[in-house]
């Protein structure tokens, strides 16, 4: 819960070192931030009666909790015509796309991004979807990720005379797709080949939306530590699926939250290393890019700790049911004697209630959260921070004086905000504190999307649980191991698991590839 964002260079600068294990940090300017995609594709004949952009729109507001910083949504009337329609910005979904904006972004197709960051990269030339004229038209792309070979492929687009105007890693994907390779067939490009020849050049870590003149490819990198995942619009009146022609729109996105305030249903997730091309004709895969080591996957882990929403699904499973899983596990690995058992809302609600479950003790609220202050990692410094819980949370005096408590919480990052709101359940009238963590102790910085610079920053690294307790001013700490988080995650997913793997890089500094920026 504390001081945890997702970063890349997918709208900002960065740099690092080469080398199997973990390189350098990033200097203090870096860029810092998380993103969502989404992107759809209207049936049948066009012109469409569907608002293509309010779809697009409606999907990036369901994925806001991945990005506040800027958004934007590009589409195309797919006749050919030699300008997609644009608009992005900075702040809010909804403050940014007002009717006008949404009149001038009529389409039959289109693909959109939201993404955080801090201050120092609040530019608008870092919003996206970016957008780049080919000699075959217009291509537009957003992306979600971060390139673990940014410096290689920088070098590689530099040596063929093309300059780029950002640090961007979007940027860097979609020229080097507009470089290599030359050459297409029926006067269009052959961008699947294009796409396949990207993913030869860099293995992760990313998911892609690239949108053509009148279709959009899905990608995701061949180890598929991003999440991406297809969804259909169908008539209303037709259950569940339907069937192939029973389809007013297709739609893919970051994750599956977004499809239910559309009126979408969940098809499946887009495999690692696969590439998806959606058109007004339906759905197809192009092709599937395998892992040169012939490992298994590595999903990023924390997409079930900490950034999707809960009623996302991930290998058949919802990210809520995990984390109550984890909670179990909690209990299991780390049981204490206590009255009642509650959370930091919400980021820990999930696992406080499995917690709860498996141990019989009954769960309470004891922390009023003000929904209106922004998150805490927003402040420039540990004193403004520690402010920021204070008005972010009140505690309820009634349910916690004179008891036990138990409270859980998703992570620890820097340590700042748990002491805090200790001290504010102390004041409360708390006998006891425990705290108990949903997630491992994080140890190492993450290169392929989370915002963990340097391990000097991670309070993990410095102090010891029982230390940490004392510092924090707990009555004890305890966190869930990496095998009882694996173990959770296996728990309800109906993939196979030969089939499944987990990129836990920040918690055990064993990174899926070779690092080099």
């Amino acid at each position: 819960m504390d001081a945890l964002q997702s970063r890349s260079r997918g709208g900002g600068a960065g740099a690092g070192a080469a080398g199997a294990s973990e390189p350098a940090a990033l200097p203090p300017t870096g860029l810092t931030h998380e993103c969502g995609v989404f992107g759809c594709v209207a049936a049948g004949d066009w012109p469409t009666q569907m608002d293509v952009a309010q779809v697009v729109c409606l999907g990036l507001i369901a994925l806001q909790h991945r990005g506040q910083e800027s958004a934007g949504i590009v589409t195309s009337k797919g006749t050919g015509g030699h300008n997609f329609n644009v608009c992005k910005g900075m702040g809010l979904i909804s403050n940014i796309f007002n009717n006008e904006a949404m009149e001038k972004l009529k389409g039959n197709l289109g693909i959109g991004h939201t993404r955080y960051s801090t201050a120092a990269a609040s530019e608008v030339i870092n919003c996206q979807p970016f957008v780049v004229h080919t000699a075959y038209g217009p291509l537009s792309l957003a992306h979600n990720g971060e390139l673990v070979n940014a410096k290689e492929l920088r070098a590689q687009v530099y040596d063929r005379g093309v300059g780029l105007s950002t640090h961007s890693d979007s940027e860097l994907i979609t020229q080097t797709l507009c470089l290599d390779p030359p050459g297409g067939l029926g006067g269009r490009p052959d961008w699947p080949g294009r796409i396949k020849h990207l993913m030869a050049l860099t293995p992760m870590a990313y998911s892609l939306l690239i949108m053509d003149n009148d279709r959009v490819y899905g990608v995701r990198d061949p180890y598929g530590n991003r999440p991406l995942c297809l969804g259909k619009v169908v008539p209303e009146g037709v259950q569940g699926l339907g069937r192939e022609s029973d389809a007013d729109a297709w739609v893919i996105s970051s994750e599956s939250c977004s499809f239910q305030s559309i009126g979408a249903r969940f098809v499946r997730e887009v495999l690692p290393g696969e590439i998806v091309e959606l058109s007004k004709d339906g759905v197809k895969t192009l092709d599937t890019v395998g892992r040169a080591d012939g490992g298994l996957p590595s999903f990023c882990i924390f997409e079930f700790v900490y950034f999707s929403r809960p009623d996302t699904i991930y290998e058949g499973q919802t990210v809520y049911s995990v984390r109550k899983e984890s909670g179990r596990m909690l209990w299991r690995e780390s049981p204490v004697e206590a009255d009642i058992v509650s959370s930091v809302p919400e980021s820990g609600t999930a696992a406080a209630h499995g917690f709860a479950r498996e141990s019989g003790l009954p769960f309470t609220e004891v922390l009023c959260k003000n929904r209106y202050v922004g998150r805490t990692f927003i402040q420039p410094n540990t004193r403004l921070r520690k402010l920021g819980v204070a008005m972010k949370f009140g505690a309820l005096a009634e349910e916690v004086a004179g008891k036990r408590l138990v409270l859980i919480d998703d992570s620890i990052v820097r340590g700042n905000t748990i002491g805090p709101i200790i001290k504010l359940l102390r004041d409360a009238g708390a006998k006891e504190v425990h705290i108990r963590i949903a997630s491992p102790p994080l140890k190492f910085p993450c290169y392929m999307g989370i915002n963990i610079p340097t391990r000097e920053e991670l309070v993990a690294n410095k102090l010891e649980p029982a230390d940490l307790a004392a510092h924090v001013g707990a009555d004890s700490l305890a966190y869930l191991s990496v095998d009882g988080l694996v173990q959770a995650v296996r728990h309800g997913a109906k993939s196979k698991k030969e089939d499944s793997g987990y990129c836990t890089a920040c918690l055990t500094g064993e990174y899926p590839v070779k690092l080099n920026w």
